[in-house]
């Protein structure tokens, strides 16, 4: 329930993410049939990435909560490829879509002033 409250705020807020230029993935150890009827009944514009072997997960750092589930986690990473901002909650799923929205905002921000001062 919790992961789907959260996937389905961010489709909520997709609008708002596309707008500040960000692109939203979900990732899940989810199998990809699972993902596509998922993201069909809950209406999802955005990619599921099926992360099986927990690889994707690993890479970044993803604990497992409890030692069995994976964590709950949102990564900001900028056009560079670098990690700008990270929150992990279990429970606070507002907050997810909150900070991530804050941050991308303000990353918009930042490149829309780094290219005016270039023009």
């Amino acid at each position: 329930p919790g992961c789907t409250a959260e996937v389905c705020a961010f489709r909520d807020s997709y609008a708002a993410f596309q707008d500040a230029g960000a692109t939203v993935i979900g990732v899940s150890a989810d199998t990809p049939e699972s993902h596509r009827g998922f993201a069909d009944r809950h209406r999802l514009p955005f990619v599921l990435l099926s992360d099986a072997d927990g690889a994707v997960q690993a890479l970044y750092g993803v604990e497992k909560s409890f030692g069995v589930f994976r964590a709950r986690v949102t990564f900001i990473i900028d056009r560079s490829g670098v990690v700008r901002h990270t929150f992990s909650s279990q429970l606070n799923i507002d907050r997810h879509i909150l900070d991530a929205l804050s941050v991308v905002k303000m990353l918009q921000a930042e490149a829309d002033s780094g290219a005016a001062a270039s023009a």
